[in-house]
């Protein structure tokens, strides 16, 4: 078995999603195996909430227990934190297995949200593996 620690920087430019107000942006993690005849779910995790941020900094480490790299797909979802329900501000996926990952943190800057016009949306991150 193996450790993927995921350290969680920041986002920049998210688009607000609240009518009313500024959006309550947190970051949703998952984790899964992605295999030719049955998928396999390694769980998930999520961050902190940050109120009326729209370029939050979290700061927060998160650890999955896996045991290989093998199609792993790490599901990376912006949510607004809302009453009622919470709605997507982005979302991305990231294949760990292309990215020769090891005990050496690597950094991803990814993104999550494509604007047409103005800046796109992304999140700054950091990921290990270790065996």
């Amino acid at each position: 078995m193996g450790v993927l620690t995921i350290y969680l920087d920041k986002a920049t430019n998210l688009k607000d999603e609240d009518t009313i107000g500024t959006s309550d942006p947190y970051i949703k993690f998952s984790l899964e195996q992605d295999n030719l005849i049955k998928d396999k779910d390694y769980g998930d995790t999520k961050s902190t909430v940050k109120k009326n941020e729209l370029n939050p900094v979290y700061g927060e480490t998160f650890h999955f227990n896996i045991p290989t790299l093998n199609n792993m797909e790490l599901t990376i979802k912006v949510m607004d934190d809302d009453i009622v329900s919470d709605d997507k501000m982005g979302k991305c996926k990231i294949k760990l297995e292309k990215h020769g990952l090891n005990s050496t943190p690597k950094e991803f800057k990814e993104k999550v949200y494509n604007r047409v016009f103005g800046k796109d949306a992304y999140v700054h991150l950091t990921l290990k593996y270790e065996e």
